[in-house]
């Protein structure tokens, strides 16, 4: 799992049949700033996943890949290996607050 900041979306109007209705994000994941650890910095990659909880653009996210993108009971079905699972409040690191910019 990891946390990533939804940078857009996806459309794709001809896809797989099992695809129709889902919704697909651009994320890029964010990882601590290793040295001073005190803010999130970007890893300058970008993923394409699945939302199936309702995000929007600029939004921090939890996200899994792999075979645990495919453990949610809207994503059981479907041929993908990146979901987004929930919503991120805040973050916490050695009893201080991170901030999500």
């Amino acid at each position: 799992m990891f946390i990533a900041k939804v940078v857009g979306s996806v459309v794709a109007t001809q896809k797989t049949e099992s695809m129709r209705g889902s919704k697909l994000m651009m994320i890029e994941p964010y990882v601590i700033e290793p040295k001073a650890r005190d803010r999130f910095v970007t890893t300058s990659r970008s993923l394409v996943a699945v939302d199936v909880v309702g995000v929007g653009e600029g939004e921090f996210v939890l996200v899994v890949q792999g075979s645990s993108a495919r453990m949610t009971p809207e994503t059981k079905p479907l041929p993908v290996d990146c979901t987004i699972i929930g919503i991120v409040d805040s973050v916490t690191l050695e009893k201080q607050n991170v901030p999500l910019e």
